[in-house]
């Protein structure tokens, strides 16, 4: 009881707090005269399910690309920053399921901003590195100040299928329980694919025992930071720009 109140009394001075305000004054505006994008979701309403090795069948919307993937499944709990998760090479021939329940709402920025170190500031590598997205819910509308394409139009260019519509806390709970096991997205824009055939292809499916080195690694000598400073060598077994970036940061070159 103490504490609820406590609670209450906390909510009505943050109240008055907003309330004498100037809000414009609170948060990041953009410059006058421009509009926050705001696209509409276009490659999505396939038709689409999940399956798992055990048998187990979710039916959902497919959205994204049109085609069927198997891969290991695995989970990230991350709220945001789904552009960054997406490209980080770990998840490389896996398919993504994401535990926060709306995903998709500020769009994808560009590709061209970059940070003080010349890194794409939004992205972990240059391209999408799971083989299929799992969320639960697509949002409709893509609107932010960065914001140049939405999710599904990113997954389309890519050919990443996507499904959404599942429940991914019920698939996240077995993914912890039993771990990780092999699963197939199947997007199809004609109709349903039958579970027969999905059960072929995930007993077909191997991922344990394949070699991502040579698709997640640079075949050249990449070089960043002030050529006057010490360097640090980093071998690159599938690096994020994130640990570049950081090391960049201790005053260092890569």
């Amino acid at each position: 009881m103490v504490f609820s109140l406590y609670f209450i009394n906390e909510i009505c001075q943050l109240s008055d707090f907003f309330a004498k305000q100037n809000l414009n004054s609170l948060f990041k505006t953009v410059g006058e005269g421009q509009k926050i994008p705001t696209l509409q979701q276009t490659y999505s309403g396939y038709a689409a399910k999940l399956m798992l090795e055990d048998g187990t069948v979710f039916d959902g919307i497919g959205f994204g690309y049109p085609t069927q993937v198997a891969g290991e499944v695995v989970f990230n709990t991350g709220m945001v920053g789904y552009t960054e998760t997406l490209t980080d090479p770990s998840y490389r021939g896996q398919i993504l399921c994401m535990t926060y329940p709306l995903v998709g709402n500020y769009g994808v920025p560009s590709f061209d901003v970059k940070d003080n170190y010349g890194l794409p500031k939004f992205f972990e590598s240059d391209k999408i590195q799971a083989k299929a997205l799992i969320i639960h819910d697509l949002s409709d509308v893509a609107s932010h100040w960065t914001c140049t394409k939405t999710l599904d139009q990113w997954l389309y260019e890519e050919k990443i299928p996507g499904i959404y519509g599942i429940d991914t806390r019920e698939l996240t709970k077995k993914l912890r329980v039993k771990g990780v096991m092999m699963g197939i997205v199947s997007v199809s824009d004609d109709g349903p694919v039958e579970n027969s055939k999905l059960k072929k292809m995930i007993s077909a499916a191997k991922y344990e025992g394949l070699n991502f080195m040579p698709e997640v690694s640079t075949a050249e000598v990449r070089q960043y930071g002030d050529k006057d400073k010490d360097c640090v060598v980093l071998l690159d077994t599938g690096t994020k720009y994130s640990i570049i970036r950081n090391i960049l940061r201790t005053g260092y070159r890569v």
